[in-house]
């Protein structure tokens, strides 16, 4: 028989997210009549614009007819979607060439794995959106699992915490390591300085790393000051690859789009480029995004989508402002729980002292019937915390920030 690959097995545990539906369709199916709201996954839940429903709807019409049909489109998007994007989003920063469309973010950085071989040294923030971890693990990047429980063994953790302003310690990364980074962090909803990115950079120059930089969350930076591309950062296009989504720009979580930047000057050891590799990986292991989304992307970039776009974003905000007031009640400042939330972020990253995550995330879903996600699921520097999503209809998530006010720890 054919062996089984053996990163499934080093596999430690379920992936965060089915664990949390899991939990909740249990209490659920013992609570028939509670009205669960959640607070917990990053979904969207607010209806697309009518701007990009229509594009899309005009578009997929089109393909009844001869001359608004087509087929396969090129395997790494549309040239005026990317085109569009290398304008709009990164204004000479990246061209158009070097832009990649795909079906997410997520898939995305799963797929950027192949690119590096299983020896390459893989270093994560701590806390860190899992398929980071859990990708390198089924590649066999990451090995085996510590036997205390703290990681795997080819994995550098990088603590971000509140004593750090939740940016790490460089210096424990390794020379030719792959780190991955998220700004706006998820979970912990933190936005890198440019000063903080310069030292990034600039590490991963003077080591020889490259960045796998998730900038999935950028629409939610307020902060002028804050940069909203890793290519903002000078020596950025030596040592980075950028990964985004339309997803919380525009709500596309079920519509499914995204785009790599991967800048031509980016090369590996011996020289080679890695923008031809990653083509090869879009061209032969990927077979395009749909046509009917990329069309909903070039309308979600024009003046009337971006007007659409800000404006859905502005709500998600709203509701943040919202559970913040609430998290910061005196219930929750009497027993010490801290919120840390800077307004660039959809999510906020709150603190229990004394508690599990899981045990806490159990406690206000049975006294609250509000779900969270507990932040030990993104890595060893999560526990105690949790992560609330501001991701809701407005009425579900002001009676959510109703119910935690009056929560007793």
């Amino acid at each position: 028989m054919i062996k089984r690959n053996e990163g499934f097995a080093n596999l430690t545990a379920g992936y965060l997210f089915p664990e949390v539906a899991k939990r909740r369709k249990a209490y659920q199916a013992s609570h028939p009549d509670a009205k669960i709201i959640s607070l917990g996954i990053g979904n969207t839940t607010e209806p697309l614009s009518p701007h990009i429903c229509k594009a899309m709807a005009d578009y997929a019409a089109s393909l009844g007819t001869k001359e608004g049909y087509s087929g396969y489109g090129d395997e790494q998007g549309l040239t005026q979607l990317r085109a569009k994007i290398a304008q709009v989003l990164y204004n000479g920063l990246a061209t158009e060439d070097e832009i990649f469309i795909s079906d997410g973010a997520k898939c995305d950085i799963a797929r950027i794995q192949t690119l590096f071989g299983r020896d390459t040294p893989i270093a994560v923030q701590d806390p860190a959106y899992p398929v980071y971890v859990d990708g390198s693990v089924i590649t066999g990047a990451a090995g085996k699992a510590n036997a205390d429980g703290s990681g795997y063994k080819g994995v550098t953790y990088l603590p971000c915490t509140a004593e750090n302003s939740f940016f790490p310690d460089l210096s424990v990364i390794k020379s030719g390591t792959l780190i991955y980074f998220c700004s706006p962090n998820n979970p912990t909803g933190a936005a890198s300085t440019r000063e903080q990115l310069k030292k990034l950079v600039d590490y991963a120059l003077a080591n020889g790393c490259i960045i796998i930089y998730d900038s999935a969350y950028y629409a939610f930076i307020r902060d002028s000051k804050l940069p909203r591309t890793i290519y903002e950062i000078e020596g950025a296009r030596k040592c980075a690859i950028e990964i985004n989504s339309f997803s919380k720009l525009a709500g596309f979580t079920g519509v499914r789009l995204g785009w790599s930047v991967v800048p031509k000057e980016l090369k590996f050891a011996d020289g080679s480029s890695v923008i031809s590799d990653w083509n090869r990986v879009m061209t032969t292991l990927f077979n395009g995004a749909s046509n009917i989304a990329q069309h909903g992307g070039l309308a979600a970039l024009d003046e009337e989508g971006i007007k659409e776009t800000t404006a859905l974003v502005d709500y998600y905000l709203g509701n943040a402002k919202l559970m913040k007031e609430a998290l910061t009640g005196k219930n929750f400042a009497d027993a010490g729980v801290k919120v840390y939330y800077t307004g660039d972020s959809p999510y906020l990253w709150v603190c229990f002292p004394g508690w599990k995550s899981w045990d806490i995330f159990d406690r206000i879903l049975d006294e609250c019937r509000v779900v969270t996600t507990p932040g030990s699921g993104f890595g060893p520097a999560g526990e105690s915390y949790l992560r609330f999503s501001c991701f809701g209809h407005r009425e579900d998530v002001e009676e959510a920030c109703l119910r935690l006010s009056k929560f007793k720890l």
